[in-house]
């Protein structure tokens, strides 16, 4: 975990060096301080030597500066260090994020990645900071003063010993006891963060079923959760403070009685008596700070062990070592085909899977809800391994090609259309960065997107909203079905991706794919008889197996389940769906 972490320090190794170095300085130069006041008391106020006071005073004023100087600079450098680190703590996490398969996203929430990059890397930025700062400050502040002090009365320097042996011995238990509960406290952050981010994202749906209450409680009870885990966590350091107070007094006290019969006794001047006061200020100081990265390092204790998971997760699916770097063409066959989200659990989503598809073939695929539909198609790109069997594309396994070349030959348009903050034509060539004005107006045209898109005060330079909340739900799957069509993919993917739009337009584009991509095999997931029948060949899938597999005309023969549907929603039943009831 450490190792992980440390690797992200890279170019801001030369501030995290000097941090600790100009700490070093300016604890030099503290150290210094004590023993030239005590002179100054001793030689220059106890002898009435004027010219000794200057000069001394002069040469404190001089290291006074110079420790400002080591301190501004290890502030300046330090927090140059812990922002760079955070900074790059955050971009090997969102970078490796990029390489996850579905099944390594399934692995984290949405919510608990979120956590992770914002609030967890807060805390190492924290507790990185502290420790340039003064992980090395307060040990070497200890370490210096003590020796200056066993210099000055060995006697009373033993006290500090005491002090800081109780010190430990207090500290190990309270920071046992409170690390539990910070590694609990980040659990919670990601169900408040689910909680917020499900409520935002369906506001619509909150408002419409008129949930707000029920959301307002769920977030409640969320806060509370993270309230009463931080409040045990924070009681059990809320002691450190009044026991550093109490141990801190008491070595005064005890210095200062010790102290004063030395003076008495001859043994001790009043100069060194005030050195020892200041060290001991600085040493118990010193425990403080030790104590607050302590701290620190317990809250981040958590958040460290998080952050490497994700950096070090690596995806479920690998290019290999001689990927194909082409697609020749857009058949597709199924070979025994068994698949798991979660090998070894249950009953197989797919099922004994047996298909070949020409390369230009229009195949629809229908189904009832859960029927594996998605999942099937979910195979070609290789979003998801077989768990059994192998599909092949133009001829060779999927699992032979380099994943960008294949995806780039695939292109999915998901049942969750999606669309991005920017202008539609932004949006638009996410299919192809480098696509004309032109290039996108056409497959605007072929999706039926551009009845829409020209009526807009701004046409093509509309603004679309976060997540498309600006336009409806037909002219959003529009825009993905010409965004997916900029690609100009060898297979198309449409699952279910015309389902918010009429069956007018649902023909218009069925239409335009049958005219313009004549060579592009598509494959459309669809509820609706309609918008299947004129396919090549249609499949039927039923409880992850394939049911039947033929044209619409040979389905209606053979095929009970499909010719039930095409009857519910073409004859008497017409308002009835794919869904049937047992």
């Amino acid at each position: 975990m450490v190792k992980t972490l440390a690797a992200q320090i890279k170019e801001f190794k030369k501030a995290s060096i000097i941090t600790p170095l100009s700490m070093i300085g300016e604890v030099i130069c503290e150290m210094i301080i004590p023993i030239l006041m005590g002179r100054m008391v001793d030689y220059g106020i106890g002898r009435g030597d004027m010219s000794y006071i200057v000069r001394t005073g002069l040469i404190m004023l001089a290291v006074a500066l110079g420790g400002l100087f080591f301190g501004v600079m290890g502030a300046v450098f330090g927090a140059m260090a812990s922002t760079g680190f955070a900074r790059n703590l955050r971009k090997a996490m969102f970078d490796n994020i990029q390489t996850y398969s579905f099944a390594n996203i399934d692995k984290f929430s949405t919510s608990s990645l979120v956590t992770r990059l914002t609030t967890d890397v807060t805390n190492i930025q924290n507790a990185f900071q502290m420790i340039l700062r003064m992980g090395l400050r307060a040990p070497v502040t200890m370490i210096v003063a003590m020796a200056m002090s066993f210099s000055l009365s060995p006697r009373l320097a033993s006290i500090y010993l005491i002090a800081v042996f109780i010190l430990a011995i207090c500290m190990f238990f309270i920071m046992s006891r409170a690390t539990r509960y910070f590694q609990q406290v980040f659990r919670r952050y990601d169900d408040l963060n689910e909680s917020v981010q499900e409520n935002v994202n369906a506001i619509r749906v909150v408002k419409a079923y008129v949930r707000e209450d029920y959301e307002i409680s769920r977030f409640d009870k969320a806060a509370a959760n993270i309230y009463l885990m931080f409040s045990k966590a924070e009681l059990n350091m809320a002691i450190v403070a009044p026991l550093m107070q109490t141990v801190v007094y008491t070595c005064i006290l005890l210095i200062s009685w010790f102290g004063a019969h030395m003076i008495v006794g001859g043994t001790l001047a009043t100069g060194e008596l005030m050195s020892l006061l200041t060290y001991c200020m600085n040493i118990l100081m010193s425990l403080m700070m030790v104590s607050m990265i302590f701290v620190m390092i317990t809250m981040s204790q958590a958040s460290a062990k998080r952050i490497a998971e994700v950096i070090n997760e690596e995806s479920s699916l690998k290019n290999p070592e001689n990927p194909v770097m082409s697609v020749p063409d857009g058949s597709i066959q199924f070979k025994d085909v068994y698949f798991s989200y979660t090998p070894g659990s249950g009953d197989p989503v797919l099922k004994d899977i047996n298909l070949d598809i020409h390369a230009g073939e229009s195949i629809g695929i229908i189904g009832g809800t859960g029927s594996a539909k998605s999942s099937l198609v979910s195979l070609i790109s290789r979003l998801y391994d077989v768990t059994e069997g192998s599909v092949l594309v133009g001829g060779r396994d999927v699992r032979d090609y380099d994943m960008e070349v294949l995806r780039n030959e695939v292109s999915v348009v998901l049942q969750q259309n999606v669309l991005f903050s920017g202008t539609i034509m932004d949006n638009l060539r996410w299919g192809d960065p480098n696509a004309t004005e032109e290039d996108c107006m056409r497959v605007c045209r072929m999706a039926c997107a551009d009845e829409f898109i020209e009526k807009m005060p701004d046409g093509y330079n509309t603004w679309i909203e976060q997540g498309g909340s600006n336009v409806s739900g037909g002219q959003k799957q529009r825009l993905c079905i010409a965004r997916a069509l900029l690609k100009k993919p060898k297979i198309l993917i449409l699952d279910d991706s015309t389902s918010a739009v009429d069956t007018a337009t649902d023909a218009k584009i069925r239409k335009a794919f049958r005219e313009e991509i004549p060579n592009t095999t598509k494959l459309i997931i669809a509820q609706r008889i309609s918008s299947v029948k004129d396919c090549d060949r249609i499949i039927v899938m039923e409880d992850g197996r394939v049911d039947g597999f033929g044209t619409h005309d040979e389905l209606l023969e053979t095929n009970g389940i499909y010719r039930e549907v095409y009857e519910s929603q073409v004859g008497a039943g017409a308002n009835a769906d794919f869904d049937r009831p047992e």
